[in-house]
């Protein structure tokens, strides 16, 4: 072959070469992520595991605002998608789930979690890789302190704490109580700390202050023993619906008749599933009731409902269900999915019409939110009363 042909022949194959990796590299920039025809949110969520429902209800939420923001043309003209990684309820694997949303599947933002723990798992991963996060249900402060690009639309257990503890004194005129929390929680730990000093600040009495391991503990019977010692009339459960229902029955079984009393935790169709009639006239706090007669909640139950069989959605699909919209929102407002304009304009959030209520970010990257308080009769949550934000 000429020396000349020979040439001009690898000059062909070094330019087809260097065209085929640009053309690989506009491919790979228009894939996941926000620079193609598609916009990529990750969620981290508990789909298995112990605390199972909570990240199905949130994902069925985030899933049903999202066929709803795509009917009304997606967002800056791309369609959303949401890509869920299920960390079976461990914070452990949420974190190793977070990392892969982000340096695998290359999203703009992750969703979740809804367990504290578990976002504190995860936060750090997101704050060092720039990305925005948005807790729909994590209440614990820890989950936002001292992080730019970490953020929640729902209310903290500080106030979630003093709304338990208010109404128990204010509504039910209790003075005497107990308490049964997890000690490997950062949730339940927490939550007890803010009933507590609630009560001391009302002037209530505690009588007993028990503990539980929240990964192992089965049999709650010494504790409980302890407690109706002390003679409470009521106990407050700061753990996850799982332990509640079975707390509730033992505490039946040793015949401790009292109110117990928890926090959103323990919402989930398990709590009476597990509790059965045991836990008939318990109370919890929560962040809505499909009960109440607002118009954003019977459209957001009517949607749910037909979206899912009948299924009658819990506040972790509203929570679910209202942080893809704020961050389909935020992305709007920023122009863009880089994510420093998008963790900025978050933190502008305001007054955002969501269905579980009007969400304003606090310069704490938090919500400030009302309260719901559920009665549990006859097996079924019951709308009680509305504790507003002082």
């Amino acid at each position: 072959m000429p020396t000349r042909l020979r040439i001009g022949m690898l000059a062909s194959i070094v330019i087809a070469a260097a065209l085929g990796a640009i053309g690989n590299g506009c491919e790979q920039k228009s894939g996941p992520g926000g620079g193609g025809d598609k916009i990529l949110i990750g969620h981290v969520a508990s789909l298995n595991g112990d605390t199972a429902t909570f990240g199905v209800s949130a994902d069925e939420g985030i899933r049903l605002a999202l066929d709803e923001v795509n009917a009304g043309g997606g967002v800056l003209g791309k369609q959303v998608d949401v890509k869920t990684e299920d960390d079976r309820s461990d914070r452990d694997e949420a974190k190793t789930a977070c990392n892969r949303l982000i340096t695998r599947d290359h999203v703009v933002a992750i969703l979740g979690e809804i367990a504290s723990s578990r976002s504190i798992a995860i936060a750090p991963v997101c704050e060092d890789s720039r990305i925005p996060m948005l807790s729909p249900g994590s209440t614990n402060p820890k989950v936002t302190e001292g992080y730019q690009y970490v953020f929640r639309n729902c209310f903290i257990d500080p106030f979630q704490g003093e709304a338990m503890a208010r109404f128990a004194m204010e509504e039910l005129k209790l003075k005497r109580f107990a308490f049964l929390y997890p000690v490997d929680s950062d949730y339940g730990v927490g939550l007890r700390k803010y009933v507590g000093d609630q009560l001391a600040k009302a002037g209530g009495q505690i009588v007993a202050d028990e503990s539980y391991a929240e990964k192992t503990d089965q049999d709650f019977r010494a504790q409980l023993t302890k407690i109706k010692a002390g003679n409470p009339e009521a106990v407050f459960v700061t753990g996850y619906y799982t332990q509640a229902g079975l707390i509730a029955q033992q505490a039946k079984q040793l015949g401790l008749n009292v109110p117990l009393i928890g926090g959103d935790g323990w919402d989930s169709d398990k709590t009476a599933q597990i509790g059965g009639s045991a836990v008939n006239g318990c109370f919890f706090t929560n962040h809505y009731s499909p009960d109440e007669d607002r118009p954003e909640v019977k459209k957001f139950v009517a949607d749910y409902k037909k979206k899912y069989n009948g299924k009658t959605p819990d506040a972790m699909a509203i929570l679910g269900y209202d942080a893809m919209k704020i961050m389909a929102d935020a992305i709007k407002r920023a122009g863009g999915t880089d994510g420093t304009r998008v963790k900025d304009a978050l933190a502008a959030t305001k007054d955002f019409p969501g269905a579980s209520g009007k969400t304003t970010i606090d310069d704490q990257h938090n919500a400030k939110k009302a309260i719901v308080v559920i009665e549990i009769k006859d097996g079924q949550f019951t709308y009680r009363t509305r504790i507003e934000p002082k």
